[in-house]
């Protein structure tokens, strides 16, 4: 039986509760802070249930300057499905999306519908959860009059840090200042493949701290983390290399009173996947990383350590 006729409409921020309350029943969970990013940064979608209960089917497309799209929160009510809802919504975003290269994360529910409409798996991101428990970085020293929570490390313990094999270059972690934020913007453009700088001038609001490192006074990596529901997501993570990336997610989530969660590559030779298992933040599900067509994803996936969210791409 197809869905009845109804209009695919724009969502707005009055709309928070029945995103949040779909959510709630797909098992997702109510993530009311997750959403208000989503919809202040892109543009949700969603189709008003026949019976006047909610949301009968909910998405979010992000653009970013540059050509690159993101779609997420793709959820069908379960009392609709099996009724080409979700093939519906997906269509009317994918032609917003326009020429744009178009990614996504998908679930194994959700995968068979994107496979059917030209979408192809590129990568494998899992997500990690649990208490954080690193031990202490290698050749770490507390640096005398530094903010609080900078370090200095040389070369962030070993032969892949920054200065490469036996690098002399000392490379810090600090917080995040206003002053950092054009080469911070930079840096994400040519990792990112993209502009995303509305959102990440948001970062420092909607997150609960913002990292950097620094190699000889140049900002070579940024992390932050927040807080969703129960749970502390550490991400985006940039840098330029794995030990890089671990500093600063050990930095950012050392003392969290929350489990820690990490969205991490795992077919990547550099993916943190193991390290993170190793301290305590273990594999708990998989999504596939998708793109649509034979499109090809911007940017740098080798410093790309974790997302911001896997709903942004």
């Amino acid at each position: 039986m197809t869905f009845p006729a109804a209009p695919v409409r724009r969502l707005t921020p009055a709309d928070l509760p029945a995103c949040s309350a779909l959510a709630v029943s797909r098992d997702w969970g109510a993530e009311e802070h997750k959403w208000r990013f989503l919809l202040t940064h892109g543009t949700g979608y969603g189709v008003d249930a026949p019976d006047g209960d909610g949301l009968a089917a909910t998405t979010v497309l992000t653009r970013y300057a540059g050509g690159l799209a993101a779609v997420s929160m793709v959820l069908v009510a379960a009392r609709y499905e099996g009724r080409g809802l979700g093939r519906r919504i997906m269509s009317h975003v994918l032609a917003e999306a326009g020429d744009d290269t178009v990614t996504l994360h998908a679930t194994d529910r959700g995968r068979p519908l994107y496979e059917k409409l030209g979408f192809r798996a590129i990568g494998t991101v899992v997500t990690h959860r649990g208490r954080l428990s690193p031990p202490e970085p290698a050749r770490t020293t507390e640096t005398a009059g530094a903010s609080s929570g900078s370090r200095v490390c040389d070369g962030f313990g070993g032969s892949d840090g920054p200065g490469g094999p036996g690098g002399s270059s000392t490379t810090r972690s600090r917080a995040f200042t206003e002053t950092d934020l054009p080469a911070l913007l930079a840096l994400d453009a040519e990792v990112f493949g993209a502009d995303r700088s509305p959102l990440l001038r948001d970062l420092p609001r909607f997150a609960e701290r913002v990292m950097v490192a620094e190699q000889d006074g140049t900002l070579t990596g940024y992390a932050s983390a927040w807080v969703n529901g129960d749970t502390l997501v550490v991400g985006p993570v940039v840098a330029g290399s794995p030990a890089v990336a671990r500093e600063l997610i050990t930095t950012i989530a050392r003392n969290a009173d929350l489990p820690v969660r990490l969205d991490l590559r795992t077919d990547l030779p550099d993916g943190q996947g193991g390290w993170a298992a190793e301290h305590g933040v273990a594999p708990v599900f998989p999504n596939t990383l998708m793109v649509l067509g034979d499109r090809e994803l911007p940017g740098d996936a080798h410093r790309r350590h974790a997302p911001l969210m896997v709903a942004l791409g």
